[in-house]
């Protein structure tokens, strides 16, 4: 089963989201590094369920332990290994759903490919809760990051056609900093209260809506990644379309650069105040053959409305192979979208260390 992604950093996950836990392995982290636990819980809140009316009411802790890797609060250089218990579930929600797969779910694919066998409760290994070991994973990656200049922050760039402020050209850390710290992943508050005004509309129509995560990382080096098909785009792409709900991706202009003419789309070369070569625009993303080029890396996730809603939908018994009607009941989020800014942080931490890593073999770094 494909649940690993990394080159010389690999991350796998495992675990199903009713099972008695979720987890992950790291394997490749560098020896010695200090792993600040209070940081990384804060991190892992950020993801956590259960906190407000706008977020599914399942409550988890979601407290790491870990198995292996980590002696005296430093990296040992073996594979680290942690777990976090599943602690609040209910099978029951799940029972009457066996025979009838949940539109917009991975219900019947999952049916198809193992035959029936699949853990569906909650959606199993397919879930979102396995979010919560890859924040784990790239909330350690993020302090690591940090400590060589490299930072990492997103925030809801958008819900339901409301629109936060864009990231400036050159983000800042105390910004990435300072939204971490909001309840509500914005730079805009007042934004931030119209998304979940649409937000708390949805839900109490029993519906769901979506959202797009803007994410960052400054202090990249240039030089990192390679052309083709093992670009920096693509290795971003390969992790990020492993979120559950990611259904498209964009780097820099993004898609609005093909209405845009090539000296309009052009980012023009320039020397920064420190000597280094730097674009005066930022409309490739930081990205240019597959291959950093210095600038700050930019992307855009969008994410699916919750595919679990509490309106009657159409759908079909697996066992009697005819239409039949399903209402999903249980605990859901109307929008996972706030949730999942930072997941995108600790995928996209995650794939940038894996190529700091290469990079170090090639003179980069």
């Amino acid at each position: 089963m494909a649940s690993q992604f990394g080159n010389l950093l690999k991350i796998s996950l495992f675990g199903e989201s009713h099972g008695s836990a979720v987890g992950v392995l790291l394997d490749g982290l560098p020896a010695g590094e200090a792993i600040d636990l209070e940081a990384l819980q804060k991190f892992l809140d950020r993801r956590r369920p259960g906190k407000d009316s706008l977020s599914t009411a399942r409550c988890e802790p979601d407290r790491p332990r870990f198995l292996s890797g980590i002696t005296g609060g430093r990296t040992n250089g073996s594979p680290l290994c942690a777990v976090i218990d599943n602690s609040d579930v209910r099978s029951s929600d799940y029972t009457a759903l066996a025979d009838k797969p949940r539109p917009g779910h991975a219900d019947y694919t999952a049916y198809v490919r193992w035959r029936g066998r699949a853990d569906g409760r909650g959606g199993g290994h397919l879930s979102g809760r396995l979010t919560a070991p890859l924040c784990l994973a790239g909330g350690i990656v993020k302090q690591i990051l940090a400590r060589r200049g490299i930072h990492t922050g997103a925030h809801l760039a958008s819900v339901a056609g409301i629109c936060d402020e864009p990231f400036p050209p050159v983000p800042t850390a105390e910004l990435f900093e300072a939204i971490s710290t909001k309840a509500f992943p914005v730079i805009d508050g007042q934004k931030g209260r119209q998304m979940q005004k649409k937000i708390a509309e949805a839900a109490a129509q029993g519906d769901s809506v979506g959202g797009v995560i803007e994410c960052a990382a400054i202090g990249v080096p240039a030089g990192l990644g390679s052309p083709h098909f093992d670009g920096v785009e693509n290795r971003l792409a390969a992790a990020l379309f492993g979120i559950p709900a990611v259904k498209g991706l964009e780097y820099g202009a993004g898609f609005e650069s093909a209405a845009l003419r090539g000296s309009q789309n052009n980012d023009p070369f320039v020397i920064d105040k420190g000597g280094a070569v730097r674009t005066a625009t930022n409309n490739c993303g930081g990205i240019l053959g597959g291959i950093t080029n210095g600038m700050p890396l930019l992307l855009r996730a969008a994410v699916k409305p919750t595919p679990s809603i509490g309106m009657a939908q159409q759908t079909v018994s697996l066992s009697r192979r005819e239409a039949t009607g399903v209402v999903v009941k249980g605990r859901h989020d109307p929008c996972i979208a706030h949730r999942a800014v930072p997941v995108v942080e600790a995928v996209t931490a995650a794939v940038i260390f894996d190529l700091i890593l290469e990079g170090q073999d090639y003179g980069v770094n």
